[in-house]
Parts: C-alpha cells; structure tokens; sequence
C-alpha cells in the first residue's frame, strides 16, 4: 500500500479521473445527492490517496487555510473497503501534512454525521449543531493539535 500526496497541477490526467470518478461514484451515486461534485477548491487542494495494486482504495483532499474555514480543512474522505482501517490511516496522514506544510494549529471539517464516531476516535471533537449540506445531515468538527497526547 502507498500514499501518495500530490497537488493539482501535479495529478495526472488519469488519476485525475480516478479521482473524480470514485468521489462521484460515492458521492452522487451512491449517496444519491444531486450537486456540483467536482469544484474549485480541487485546484488550491493537495489530494492524497492510498494505492493499493494500481488501485484508490482510499482519497481525501487537504485544503489550505482560509479556503473555507481560517483553519485547515480536510474533505472529500473515502475508503473503498469500509471499516478496514484505511480512512483512519489517511485522515492521520493528512493531519500530519496539514501540520507539516501549513503549520496548522487545528482541522476544521464539515462532516456527515453517520462518520461522527470515526473522526471522534481519531480526536475531532462537534462544534456545532446538525445541519443539512445537499441533503445530507452534517456537523462541524474541530481537530486541535495541543489536546492530542
């Protein structure tokens, strides 16, 4: 399995359509939400992905401060197999990365709420009450670098 971390200009024409065509699959099909997928915040974002024989098998995209919130933000999170561990890994390795490039204090994220457990075992913490985003129920979630141990 191999991360690989690479900012827009940097993707490929066809890992750029690996991409778009696995978020839109999960995202618009498969979540049945009617919305503009693809948007401009791909092109300031650093897309991350784990490679497994050729194959995503998990993506998120990390997008810089003052995008859409004053902190980092990370989005777009997808494993293939579920409940295999590769989103925790991912998220984790974004974490690092936001830190590292932008020397992030904190994460901010818009998540859905069924993932709620997942980002709370990683140390995100809601900031915010139930909202719907296309549709869909979602929370905001805040990641502070000093309260992790």
């Amino acid at each position: 399995m191999e991360l690989i971390v690479k900012t827009f200009d940097e993707l490929t024409a066809s890992e750029l359509y690996e991409i778009f065509k696995l978020r839109v699959d999960v995202f618009v099909v498969e979540q049945q939400c009617a919305y503009n997928e693809i948007d401009e915040f791909d092109k300031v974002s650093t897309h991350l992905w784990l490679e497994d024989n050729g194959e995503i098998v998990a993506y998120l995209r990390v997008l810089p401060p003052h995008t859409t919130f004053d902190e980092a933000s990370i989005g777009r999170v997808i494993a293939t197999r579920r409940r295999d561990g590769l989103a925790t890994r991912l998220i984790n390795d974004a974490l690092k990365y936001a830190k590292y490039i932008y020397n992030a204090e904190g994460i901010t994220i818009e998540a859905q709420c069924y993932a709620r457990g997942l980002y709370e075992k990683i140390g995100f913490v809601q900031t915010s009450e139930e909202f719907l985003e296309d549709g869909i129920p979602h929370i905001q979630m805040q990641y502070k670098f000093e309260d992790i141990k």
